[in-house]
């Protein structure tokens, strides 16, 4: 009845501090502008069943894919384990399903076993490819510090659950012929029939119900530990995978989203439209974004949903050849920029706000800094729009989105931009060619 007890705070505990968390996600995800899906709900519910949830952008590369398919599976079908384990604990019981579902439980423990056991060798493979081997896309100069420790402190929360499992399974098929009343068969296992009498055959049954309930315990802890911890970490993408596939943008990869205001007084500079039509004392809107609060709350979603796999930055022409942007760094950065502004706000900082006498909101959030400040001029400057970065993710997060609207708001709000671009906007502007060629555009329709 105490272990009941414990069992029940310690969950209730760990719950209702991880649901606070996800709601702090929840309300800085939503500093972004509003957005309206658009295209087919059956499009974008088919991309969920194959790219979240079927893993297919990952088969790009098969090494890793595989790898991170038995991890991906092994968390899936753990869940059934870890539901029988919150039975057990609120009710004081031992193996609720072995006696309710009859020969599948066996066939359940045993998928369970056999995909805990290639999650570790994935577990340990990860682990030796970012401490051994050192794979140069995940030691660029973004993943230095809390990104590459934020990776190993996962794996090894993945070592300690599986050991937690085969400690637990394995000391439990020996209690089975010692206490069966207590104990009930789960039949033969794939590896605990095996490795527990290898192991633990020779204890105490009293050593035997201390470590069967050791194992027990720090599976279930692990798992609230992980959940917990999530918010925090780049494996927040287990869960925002989902939504962030859905809500993905279903345009070409080469359209960009368009400018009407821009478009009409382009429109009538080139003699499109009558200038009558477009009202040139109206007030232009500040276009781009210099802020979190300036892109839409899906670009806001991609970042916090960001793997840190540097698929993005590994294909990126521009890092390839020694320039300083890399897309993964932007998302990490728009993350960054987006928990800071939601912390400030969270404590109502005054001088934070634009107007003091109003309270402290996104729409009325200003503490002098921008995205500017987080990802530099130099970075958007290198992309070439070539769209690699967003076949790339795995998880279908854009880049280059964000990258775009910043350099809008540098060119279009704060007239400014690269020195060697200057000419060319002059010349649109003059002569509606991006060439400086002293014949006018129209000439050739002349001759």
């Amino acid at each position: 009845m105490i272990q009941q007890i414990i069992f029940i705070l310690i969950s209730g505990a760990a719950f209702f501090f991880a649901f606070r968390q996800f709601a702090k996600i929840r309300q800085t995800i939503n500093l972004g502008k509003d957005h309206t899906p658009t295209g087919d709900a059956s499009e974008r519910w088919k991309n969920v069943a194959l790219v979240a949830f079927g893993q297919k952008k990952m088969f790009k590369r098969w090494i890793p894919a595989v790898l991170h398919g038995f991890i991906y599976v092994a968390f899936l079908f753990t869940q059934i384990e870890l539901i029988e384990i919150l039975i057990d604990g609120i009710f004081g019981v031992h193996r609720f399903f072995a006696t309710k579902i009859g020969f599948l439980y066996p066939v359940i423990i045993n998928t369970i076993e056999i995909l805990s056991f290639l999650a570790l060798v994935g577990t340990v493979i990860f682990l030796i490819r970012r401490n051994l081997i050192k794979l140069p896309r995940l030691h660029k100069s973004e993943m230095k510090g809390w990104p590459t420790k934020d990776a190993n402190i996962i794996l090894i929360l993945e070592i300690l659950l599986v050991s937690a499992i085969f400690t637990m399974n394995g000391t439990d098929v020996v209690l089975q012929s010692i206490d069966p009343a207590h104990f009930p068969d789960t039949g033969p296992l794939a590896i605990s029939s095996w490795l527990g009498p290898a192991l633990f055959g020779g204890l105490s049954e009293s050593t035997l119900l201390f470590l069967e309930r050791a194992g027990w315990w720090v599976h279930i802890l692990t798992v609230f530990a992980f959940l917990n911890y999530l918010p925090v970490s780049k494996h927040l993408h287990i869960l925002l995978a989902f939504p962030n596939v859905y809500f993905a943008k279903s345009k070409s990869r080469g359209e960009m989203d368009n400018m009407p205001e821009i478009m009409n007084e382009v429109k009538s500079m080139m003699g499109l439209i009558p200038e009558s039509e477009v009202d040139m004392e109206a007030e232009l809107p500040e276009f781009g974004a210099n802020d979190v609060m300036e892109l839409d709350w899906v670009n806001v979603l991609n970042a916090f949903t960001c793997t840190e796999c540097g698929r993005c930055t590994d294909v990126c022409p521009a890092n390839t050849t020694g320039k300083k942007l890399s897309p993964r760094k932007v998302m990490m950065d728009i993350r960054d920029r987006a928990t800071e502004i939601q912390a400030n706000i969270d404590l109502g900082k005054i001088d934070c706000k634009k107007d003091a006498d109003k309270p402290l909101t996104k729409e009325n959030y200003s503490d002098g800094k921008s995205l500017f400040d987080y990802i530099t001029k130099e970075e958007i400057h290198a992309c070439t729009t070539c769209n690699a970065c967003v076949e790339a993710c795995p998880v279908m997060i854009n880049p280059l989105e964000p990258i775009l609207a910043m350099r809008r708001y540098e060119i279009l709000s704060e007239s400014a931009g690269p020195s060697d671009w200057v000419p060319m906007f002059t010349s649109i502007e003059n002569s509606g060619s991006v060439w400086q060629l002293p014949d006018s555009r129209e000439d050739w329709i002349q001759e």
